[in-house]
């Protein structure tokens, strides 16, 4: 774990921002598409509530509505199943990410996320 944190305080250090410790047990919203070669990953946080983190993750350009397109995963299980995104997990709330295979990465505030409920 004390690898991915420090990625994590890196990621946060990179783009200016607080580092936000995150519980490795607590879940995150993810799409089935991320456990594909769908492209890019796209992940956004709204502010956590209870054991959630507030993040969501998916692959590709839009995301469904529908009820069950997000299933909750503990992040001790993405280690092993997308361990590339967890260096974005400590990202504050309001905080967006965009990755694909070949290197990219943009990460940037969307303050409008701290408002939605």
């Amino acid at each position: 774990m004390t690898d991915f944190v420090k990625a994590q305080q890196d990621i946060c250090k990179k783009y200016n921002t607080s580092w936000n410790n995150i519980d490795f047990d607590f879940k995150i919203g993810v799409a089935d598409n991320v456990f594909t070669d769908n492209i890019p990953i796209n992940g956004l946080r709204h502010i956590p509530k209870g054991e959630t983190t507030g993040w969501f993750i998916w692959s590709g350009e839009t995301f469904s509505e529908a009820d069950d397109f997000f299933k909750p995963y503990c992040i001790k299980h993405l280690i092993r199943l997308k361990p590339e995104i967890i260096k974005y997990l400590a990202l504050p709330a309001g905080y967006r990410f965009l990755i694909d295979n070949k290197g990219y990465e943009d990460v940037w505030e969307d303050v409008k996320l701290k408002e939605i409920e």
